[in-house]
């Protein structure tokens, strides 16, 4: 089918938003995202690109910027939290140096990514807030809360966490909250900071740190259980000494760090559904959702960004390989779902494996050591499923 000058409605300038909109308008679509905000912003602070969303960006034509804005990691290094002393190290550039995983700040990925739709001729509308989402006529109809209707051939829900278009589709679902709480902040880095992520693993709670903008400063994320409910939000700040205080039996370098957090951001972590459904053929257009509006996932394996890059890379290769927007969307939705729900699964997972205290804390750090010095290879290898998978190169 061709994209030219079909019209598509993207909500939400987020890295799903963005990616598809480029994506999109390079095939030809016009395409116009809308924004919440007044302007274009990140809150927070870094997160990763691994291998499978940095194919996305290289075929987007965005590897020159990737390698620009971001730092090539060398290692990932799992640390005993509380002595400080090594667990094991991962040497991606000598056990990888083929694949690229990078560290960026939020804000930047968003900037580069924003460049690339504004240059393939998207449209962007800030100060767009949506109240609903009508999909009982013929197209798609997106509500304004200034009271404006938009009607689209193609609406895309790339909206997040709170996706109207979500809703719209699946109805009122009730995520639970996992009873772990995290904390996003950055501090200056150290002189010479290397590019390694490391994970600090303490009982009960662990601290994931790496270095952004050529090492000038440290992104944090520190995670911990607790009963005490948190709201899932991205724009909840917290005094900084809940944090240290949670952390206060770590090693001096962890203390280090956090001596430094100022007004630290805080959200609970909530356990959501993948989207039963992804989209929805109409009678002159369709809907769909894709990112964090379709697969929310928990932030242990850093798979966010990557997943929402994927999912934009397909959806347009489905739009433009198959004959009718209803066959490319069923196309995108059965082959991104069962993708997207090992992944989160795979998260879910790990959370568990950083929170050892005891006995099986000793027989996992044991295990993991001798391990990392026998056969390092084959601890990459579990995860090749997942970052060596280039959605670029297969069909839809």
């Amino acid at each position: 089918m061709s994209l030219i000058g079909q019209e598509v409605t993207v909500i939400g300038a987020g890295v799903a938003g963005l990616a598809a909109a480029r994506a999109l308008a390079s095939r030809g679509a016009r395409v116009t995202v809308l924004e919440q905000a007044d302007k274009i912003r990140e809150v927070g602070a870094g997160l990763q690109i691994s291998p499978n969303g940095a194919a996305v960006l290289r075929a987007l034509g965005l590897q020159a910027a990737l390698d620009k804005a971001s730092m090539r990691a060398e290692a990932v290094e799992l640390v005993d939290g509380i002595t400080g002393e090594g667990v094991t190290r991962l040497d991606l550039a000598r056990l990888r140096p083929d694949q690229g995983y990078h560290f960026l700040h939020r804000a930047d990925l968003i900037d580069l990514l924003l460049q690339a739709a504004l240059e393939a001729g998207v449209t962007l509308r800030l100060l767009n807030r949506i109240a609903s989402v009508d999909l009982s006529g013929a197209r798609p109809t997106v509500l304004l809360e200034s009271g404006d209707r938009i009607e689209t051939s193609l609406l895309i829900g790339a909206d997040g966490l709170h996706s109207r278009l979500r809703l719209a589709l699946n109805g009122a679902e009730k995520p639970f909250f996992t009873g772990q709480v995290a904390w996003r902040a950055t501090v200056p880095a150290e002189p010479g900071a290397k590019a390694v992520a490391e994970v600090h693993m303490g009982p009960g709670r662990h601290l994931v740190s790496y270095p952004l903008r050529d090492g000038t400063l440290r992104n944090i994320v520190a995670v911990e259980e607790r009963k005490r409910w948190a709201e899932e939000s991205w724009t909840l700040r917290d005094d900084s000494m809940d944090l240290r205080l949670a952390f206060a039996g770590f090693s001096p370098r962890v203390k280090g760090w956090l001596e430094q957090v100022e007004d630290p951001w805080l959200w609970g972590l909530f356990r959501h559904q993948v989207a039963g459904t992804w989209a929805r053929p109409m009678g002159q257009g369709g809907a769909v959702i894709l990112g964090d509006a379709a697969h929310p996932t928990l932030p242990f394996l850093a798979q966010g960004a990557s997943m929402g890059l994927e999912d934009a890379w397909l959806l347009a290769e489905a739009l433009a390989r198959h004959d009718t927007v209803a066959a490319a969307l069923l196309a995108y939705q059965a082959a991104r779902k069962p993708r997207c729900t090992r992944i989160v699964a795979a998260a879910n997972a790990n959370a568990r494996a950083y929170h050892l205290s005891g006995l099986p804390k000793v027989i996992g750090h044991t295990g993991l050591r001798l391990l990392g010095k026998v056969a390092p290879a084959t601890m990459l290898g579990r995860f090749d499923w997942l970052y060596g998978h280039d959605v670029t190169q297969g069909g839809v």
